[in-house]
């Protein structure tokens, strides 16, 4: 059973959530310390995250943001805010849906299906015959598996998306900054050099290959 997360201070909204969501057969979750929201955020290890962004101490938006330096869970942003500058914002910060209230509960849990439906294709990717788990940074083959920080992630998820073509490195550090995650030059080599010795730790040395000033091949 999904686990959904709900950030709502308002507690009528929030509880009319809950029982949609469970009478849809979803478990859920209410935060109601929003003192602590980015804490239990990261501890509840809910599949999905529905986030007012007219929350208390922080911003959704904001919250969002400190969010996504750890975590890749599936979020889906909950406003009254109804302007397209907001859902730009929002899912420049990492949202993957967008929905404004007052909604359709019916189309509520259509798009909860498609961002979950979306999350568990992301977590069946493969390489070669290496299980990629790209929600959770995780490479796996037969009973090996590694784990990859953030950015290795982004990196590694950007090449394999463009297989077998040249990618270059202005790319992975656009990439990489739109991911709320500055990178220079020197430090996009070193994470590459990581990636590649890991990728080597599951008999994968020559996965990644450079081609001199002007970027990198997954093959």
């Amino acid at each position: 059973m999904k686990k959904i997360l709900i950030i709502e201070d308002d507690e009528v909204i929030a509880k009319e959530l809950q029982e949609l969501l469970q009478n849809a057969g979803y478990e859920t979750g209410i935060l109601k310390n929003f003192e602590k929201s980015l804490e239990t955020m990261e501890k509840e290890k809910a599949d999905l995250i529905l986030l007012d962004i007219n929350i208390p101490y922080k911003n959704g938006e904001f919250l969002l943001q400190e969010y996504r330096k750890q975590e890749n869970t599936p979020v889906i942003m909950v406003t009254s805010r109804n302007t397209e500058a907001d859902e730009l914002l929002s899912m420049s910060f990492g949202a993957d849906d967008y929905i404004t209230k007052p909604y359709n509960p019916n189309i509520l849990l259509l798009r909860i299906a498609a961002v979950l439906k979306r999350a568990e294709n992301l977590e069946s990717i493969s390489f070669k015959d290496v299980e990629v788990c790209m929600q959770k940074g995780i490479l796996k083959r037969n009973n090996k598996e590694i784990i990859l920080t953030k950015n290795e992630m982004i990196i590694f998820g950007y090449l394999l998306s463009h297989q077998n073509r040249i990618v270059t490195r202005d790319e992975l550090m656009t990439t990489l900054w739109n991911n709320n995650e500055y990178i220079n030059d020197n430090a996009l080599t070193v994470n590459i050099s990581r990636l590649r010795s890991k990728l080597k730790e599951l008999g994968l040395e020559e996965a990644i290959t450079t081609r001199k000033k002007v970027g990198y091949i997954l093959s």
